[in-house]
C-alpha cells in the first residue's frame, strides 16, 4: 500500500480507538493520521498518546486525508455522511465505514454521482486487543486497491477476510456478536467449576487458560477442531462423558441458535 496515505478517522471510542492504535503502530506514521470526534477529551487522549493529528471538525478532517473511515454509530450516518458529502474535494478520496446493517448502496445514496470508492468492514471489539477478525467488502466504485489498503489497515488490528457484501449481517451474527458468546460459556465454565468445588479465582483462571490455550492448539495445528477434540477423549473417560452431557443437552444447536438470532437481528436493523 501507499506508505504516504493520510487516513482520517470519525469517532475514536472504543473501536475507531483500537484501529488508531493498531495502524500507528504497525503501519503508518501518525504524521500521517487525523482523528476527530464529538467527544474531545478522546481526540486528546490520542494525541497525546500516539502523537496523531486533531481535527476541530469533519471538513477539516476530509481536507487533510485521503482516505476517511467512519467509526461512530450507524444511527449517526444521516447526519454525518451530508457533511462528508459537502466536504470531499478530490475524486481522489475514499471511505471505510464499520457501521453495522449501512450498507454501501446507501452510503454511496449521500454522494452526487458518481460516488466515492465506499468499502464496508465488520470488525470485533477483539480489536481493542489487536486480535480482531474483520470482513471486508467492496461498494460498487471500490477497487482491489482499496480493499488491499482496507485489508492493511484492519490487519493491524488483527486479521481480515474479503467477501461479499450479502454476507456482512451473517458476520454480524458470528464474529460480531460472537465474542459475548464467548465471554458468556467461559463465565459458565467457571461457574461449573465452582459447582464442583474450586475456589471461584481458581475456576475462572482455569476456564480461561483452558480457552486460550484450546484456541493456540487449533491456530498452531491447523486441523479440523474434532481432530484435536477426539485427540483429548479417551474411550470411556471423563471427556468422553462430559462430551455427551454437552451434546444431551443441544449445545450445537443452542449456538447455532444464537448465532441465527444475531443474524436475524442484524438483517432486521439494517432494514
Amino acid at each position: 500500500m501507499d506508505r504516504k496515505l493520510r487516513v482520517g478517522f470519525i469517532a475514536v471510542g472504543n473501536m475507531g480507538g483500537a484501529i488508531v492504535r493498531g495502524v500507528v503502530h504497525d503501519l503508518l506514521p501518525p504524521e500521517q493520521i487525523w482523528v476527530t470526534d464529538v467527544y474531545r477529551p478522546l481526540v486528546d487522549q490520542l494525541c497525546e498518546e500516539l502523537g496523531v493529528n486533531s481535527a476541530e471538525s469533519i471538513p477539516e478532517l476530509v481536507q487533510n486525508v485521503d482516505c476517511l473511515l467512519y467509526a461512530a454509530k450507524p444511527n449517526n450516518v444521516p447526519d454525518v455522511f451530508p457533511e462528508i458529502a459537502a466536504a470531499l474535494q478530490s475524486s481522489s478520496q475514499w471511505l471505510i465505514s464499520i457501521a453495522a446493517g449501512v450498507s454501501t448502496t446507501q452510503l454511496e445514496s449521500y454522494f452526487t454521482s458518481p460516488p466515492p470508492p465506499i468499502v464496508r468492514v465488520m470488525p470485533n471489539i477483539a480489536a481493542s486487543v489487536g486480535e480482531a477478525i474483520s470482513a471486508i467488502a467492496a461498494g460498487r466504485a471500490a477497487t482491489t486497491e482499496h480493499l488491499a489498503i482496507a485489508q492493511a489497515i484492519f490487519d493491524a488490528a488483527g486479521k481480515s477476510i474479503i467477501m461479499e457484501e450479502r454476507h456482512l449481517n451473517a458476520v454480524t451474527g458470528l464474529s460480531g456478536s460472537g465474542p459475548a458468546f464467548v465471554f458468556l460459556f467461559i463465565e459458565a465454565f467457571a461457574d461449573a467449576g465452582v459447582q464442583v468445588g474450586l475456589t471461584r479465582p481458581d475456576a475462572y483462571q482455569l476456564a480461561l487458560q483452558t480457552v486460550l490455550g484450546a484456541c493456540k492448539m487449533l491456530e498452531d495445528a491447523d486441523e479440523h477442531p474434532a481432530v484435536l477434540k477426539n485427540r483429548v477423549t479417551t474411550p470411556g473417560g471423563t471427556t468422553a462423558a462430559g462430551l455427551y452431557a454437552l451434546e444431551n443437552g443441544r449445545l450445537r444447536a443452542i449456538i447455532a441458535d444464537a448465532v441465527s438470532a444475531a443474524t436475524k437481528r442484524a438483517e432486521e436493523l439494517a432494514n
